[in-house]
């Protein structure tokens, strides 16, 4: 069925923070607004994603911030002039929702909750006049060009005035971004690079007894070692953590799509991890060499250099029985313990998504120049982010930077070069 008049009105389709900021938008420039979504409820990955504590942006100075988003530093960087961390923070006080600055740059609510923030802007969206469609999941086009959705009372096909798609990417698709969208894009002549995983862990190959002991284990702090694709040795020091297929955490997400790239281009990634920054190796090896007595490895280690548990178990991943009798062997392997990546872990699993609609297939008000009036935000686009804040916070701003685009298409401005 086609529903009766909705050409006044524009419809938002996802119910994310790009989603829930273009609807915002528009509705306060007095346009009409219906919001789709697939799920039972809006917001989810958002909600989830501040379960441990709500990183909303980073405290970052603008060129530094910018500089985050790798190739598409430039595109961001112009996002970011209309909407930034300070746009943000100030926004979320508009909603009650103080904000302060941690130890490690990264922006929380004071009370690092999700929830609050969610609830009190759901709240003030359906004040304002923005009706949320739940359960509503879009399928596309038909050949008349009317949008279509699955509902619950079957299917549903509407005019709209103007449409902002902001669907996620593909990661946690149970929270409802599944990239079920790229293909539907794709059949409209609208160039869509293959989703990826960002902000992932990496599989090892552990013996079966390093992984069943170590999973779950913490490495910090450790310094990571590895060659960028142009061949410059980089490193950075933070933390990780052993799981049961290999490595994961702040550290290794800071790094993923290099390491990514890597395993892409090579079929692995190589890298080394110091077990014991700020200790010189000769340091290690004299520590080592003294006499062990009637103590056992493990303890000669922990006592001489700190070093145990999962930290000890990859050096006897790395190292032969004989190797550990070496204490030039050992002292040199802890500052530069080897490991291979073999694979990132699957997309669905990952933290956020890279790939999506290219750039170049919108314009500057980020509308589809293959479809026009519709316009695209969020992690549909082809750009990718470490945690920290940044990729929320492209989210908002590409939400309202879609939402003004289609606010200025629909009263007739210049289209942009």
């Amino acid at each position: 069925m086609l529903d009766a008049d909705p050409s006044s009105r524009v419809a938002v389709v996802g119910g994310g923070p790009a989603g829930l900021i273009a609807a915002e938008r528009l509705r306060a420039a007095g346009l009409a607004v219906d919001l789709y979504e697939a799920k039972g409820s809006v917001g989810r990955k958002f909600l989830i994603a501040g379960k441990g504590g709500l990183n909303l942006t980073h405290s970052d100075p603008r060129p530094l911030f910018a500089s985050r988003y790798r190739e598409r530093a430039a595109d961001v960087g112009r996002w970011l002039e209309r909407f930034d961390a300070d746009a943000l923070r100030d926004w979320a006080r508009g909603l009650g929702v103080d904000t302060f600055v941690g130890s490690s740059g990264r922006v929380f609510p004071l009370d690092r909750k999700a929830a609050p923030l969610l609830r009190g802007w759901v709240r003030r969206l359906r004040a304002q006049g923005v009706a949320i469609h739940v359960h509503h999941r879009w399928t596309g086009w038909d050949a008349d060009g009317a949008a279509c959705f699955d509902t619950p009372e079957g299917p549903r096909r509407i005019r709209p005035a103007a449409t902002v798609l902001a669907l996620g990417g593909a990661s946690w698709p149970q929270l409802g971004s599944d990239g079920a969208w790229a293909p539907l894009l794709a059949a409209q002549g609208v160039e869509v690079a293959p989703l990826r995983p960002a902000n992932c862990g990496f599989e090892v190959d552990w013996t079966p007894h390093f992984a069943q002991r170590h999973a779950g284990a913490p490495l910090k702090p450790v310094v990571l070692h590895w060659t960028d694709p142009v061949g410059n040795p980089r490193s950075l020091q933070g933390e990780c953590v052993i799981s049961e297929y290999g490595l994961e955490g702040s550290l290794i997400y800071a790094v993923s799509a290099t390491l990514r790239e890597l395993v892409e281009c090579s079929g692995h990634a190589d890298i080394a991890l110091d077990l014991a920054p700020g200790t010189a190796p000769e340091a290690l090896a004299a520590r080592l060499a003294r006499p062990r007595g009637g103590r056992s490895l493990s303890e000669h280690l922990r006592r001489t250099t700190g070093i145990h548990g999962a930290k000890a178990g990859l050096l006897r991943e790395a190292l032969s029985p004989e190797d550990l009798q070496d204490p030039g062997r050992v002292a040199a392997t802890l500052k530069r313990l080897p490991l291979r990546l073999l694979r990132s872990r699957p997309v669905a699993e990952a933290i956020s998504t890279a790939g999506g609609i290219h750039l170049e297939a919108l314009d500057e008000r980020l509308m589809l120049r293959a479809r026009p009036g519709v316009f695209a935000a969020g992690e549909m686009l082809d750009w990718e982010a470490p945690t920290g804040g940044y990729l929320l916070t492209a989210c908002f701003a590409t939400g309202l930077v879609a939402a003004e685009g289609a606010i200025g298409w629909l009263r007739g401005a210049p289209t942009p070069r």
